[in-house]
């Protein structure tokens, strides 16, 4: 959303002050491993404080318009809110469910070889993370890693880079593969089916690192494994229902022209529905040790299954973050900064630079603000212009390990180990790959510029 054309408020007390208020907000964001101070917690003050300062500004020119701006940005985020709360809990169902642990030790049981067990993981992050988002994805398929590779950092190491790279780029090319994939998406963009055409881009953005770092993984075998763990009852129920709210959600959009949460919000509810009958079958089977009595102050080890745990278990940080980004992208919007950045960027450099720029700087700066920035100014592009801007910012995080979730999650998984160091040497191949899907968009979906 950008301010009416009339209001340019960049250069006012207003504008500059929100300016400063946005980006003292992102350097606590950004300095998140340090200060140990969650990022949704200075964004959220930032986006109320820039808001005052627009409806400030803009009642000094005689206009009460600010009061409808932020109605319309909030619209845009309740939207996307819902559509990720009822994800998540579906994950966090299947997490609950041991559907991933299951996964983690049938891999680990098979007897393979490092390098093959290199590949698989990295081919899993690449087709699951189109359905899961990649931050889930990479913590599975990096608990696999650690558990063949505890110790070994010679595996370890790129075998975590090549799950980063591989769940960051499977998730550019399907509108839940990732929040910004899903902006565009529930923006009308581009089809559903569109964002396909990203796939064999995607595919060799992947496949060039991988390749690249193949022969640095040792050729041995994992040790000893930790045994087969079993599935809970009611996981594949759960599994059928997240495939099932998948196609319903698409339909609805697709035939009804209904917004995507509404279909992902009927799917939670029919989980919530099958919870309920895992939760009294559970009850019945007396798994709450009939006859003992919990000591007071204390919890059982194992209780019934609750959905509302696993509604709980949201990635709430993350939700607010997202509501801060979109306040704040939508208040400096409200100033005239949008539409000041897209002369700058989209008018003077030209779509194709300017999208290969959105994916170096996601390597900096998340992904979300900056892809909600490139959303509210709406450049004048063509399909494969906005394809292109899709995959460079969901792809270009791979470049550091900072630069997306999936690799701030995976540094914590193995803290000492898969460091910004150990990442940053590979980044050259990285960046092979990142130049190479560019070029292959171009030559595969050509039609579309």
């Amino acid at each position: 959303m950008t301010a009416p054309s009339a209001l340019n408020l960049t250069a006012s007390w207003a504008g500059i002050a929100a300016l400063v208020v946005f980006a003292v907000a992102y350097v606590f964001v950004v300095t998140e491993e340090f200060t140990n101070v969650r990022k949704s917690k200075p964004i959220v003050v930032a986006a109320g404080l820039i808001w005052m300062l627009v409806a400030a500004a803009m009642q000094q020119q005689g206009s009460d318009a600010a009061a409808a701006l932020l109605e319309e940005t909030l619209l845009e985020y309740g939207q996307l809110l819902l559509f990720l709360i009822a994800a998540m809990t579906f994950v966090n169902t299947m997490v609950e469910r041991d559907v991933f642990e299951a996964l983690r030790a049938w891999l680990v049981t098979r007897g393979l070889s490092l390098r093959a067990l290199f590949w698989i993981t990295g081919g899993m992050a690449f087709f699951i993370s189109p359905v899961l988002d990649n931050l889930t994805t990479a913590l599975v398929m990096g608990a696999v890693a650690m558990s063949v590779g505890a110790g070994n950092a010679r595996f370890v190491v790129p075998a975590f880079i090549n799950i980063v790279v591989a769940a960051n780029a499977g998730g550019a090319f399907s509108p839940f593969g990732d929040i910004t994939t899903l902006m565009v998406w529930q923006k009308g963009l581009l089809g559903f089916f569109e964002f396909f055409s990203l796939f064999v881009p995607s595919l060799v953005n992947w496949l060039v690192p991988a390749a690249l770092m193949h022969f640095s993984v040792p050729k041995g075998t994992p040790g000893a494994d930790r045994g087969f763990r079993r599935m809970k009852e009611g996981g594949g129920v759960v599994m059928a229902l997240f495939a099932a709210t998948i196609v319903m959600t698409v339909a609805l959009h697709h035939f009804l022209h209904l917004p995507a949460f509404l279909g992902m919000m009927t799917g939670m509810g029919l989980l919530q529905i099958h919870g309920h009958l895992i939760r009294r079958r559970e009850l019945a089977s007396g798994s709450q040790m009939e006859g003992f009595e919990v000591p007071a102050g204390f919890k059982v080890a194992r209780r019934p299954f609750d959905i509302f745990i696993s509604l709980k278990r949201v990635e709430w940080d993350t939700l607010l973050f997202f509501y801060g980004v979109v306040l704040c992208v939508g208040g400096l919007g409200a100033l005239g900064y949008l539409t000041l950045l897209s002369e700058y960027s989209y008018l003077a450099l030209g779509p194709t630079t300017a999208n290969v720029l959105v994916g170096l700087a996601s390597a900096l700066i998340d992904n979300i603000p900056i892809m909600y920035a490139v959303l509210s100014m709406h450049p004048e592009m063509s399909h494969g212009q906005w394809l292109l801007v899709t995959m460079t910012a969901g792809v270009g995080g791979s470049l550091l390990s900072v630069g997306s979730a999936a690799g701030v999650a995976l540094m914590g998984q193995a803290r000492g180990v898969y460091t910004f160091m150990a990442h940053l040497r590979w980044s050259w191949a990285i960046a092979l790959g990142y130049a190479a899907s560019i070029w292959v968009h171009f030559l595969v979906n050509a039609e579309m510029f």
